[in-house]
């Protein structure tokens, strides 16, 4: 699965297709199953990308204090108000189906 497109195309079925564990949680996200894509970063934490997800996740919930610690250990900035939190999702999945 190299394309946003299909990636968004998965979301229909019941499981994230087999993909790395960023995207199984970008994927969980996208359901709008938050508990699902924090268990996924939870069980991933060794891996920058997941923890890109994870401060992603905790912007989202609001809970910036939080999401910037998990920036901060992925080594990513944490986005002003300017980019949507859509906006952040399509390019960390972009990229990461980029990498796939």
């Amino acid at each position: 699965m190299k394309t946003i497109d299909a990636f968004r195309s998965s979301l229909s079925a019941d499981a994230p297709p087999e993909v790395a564990p960023a995207l199984q949680a970008l994927w969980w996200l996208a359901k709008g199953n938050w508990d699902a894509a924090h268990r996924v970063c939870q069980g991933h934490e060794d891996q920058d990308d997941v923890n890109w997800v994870h401060a992603h996740l905790h912007r989202q919930e609001g809970d910036l204090r939080n999401a910037g610690g998990w920036y901060s250990r992925a080594g990513k900035p944490m986005p002003d108000g300017a980019v949507a939190l859509e906006e952040e999702w399509a390019l960390l999945a972009a990229e990461f189906l980029a990498r796939a």
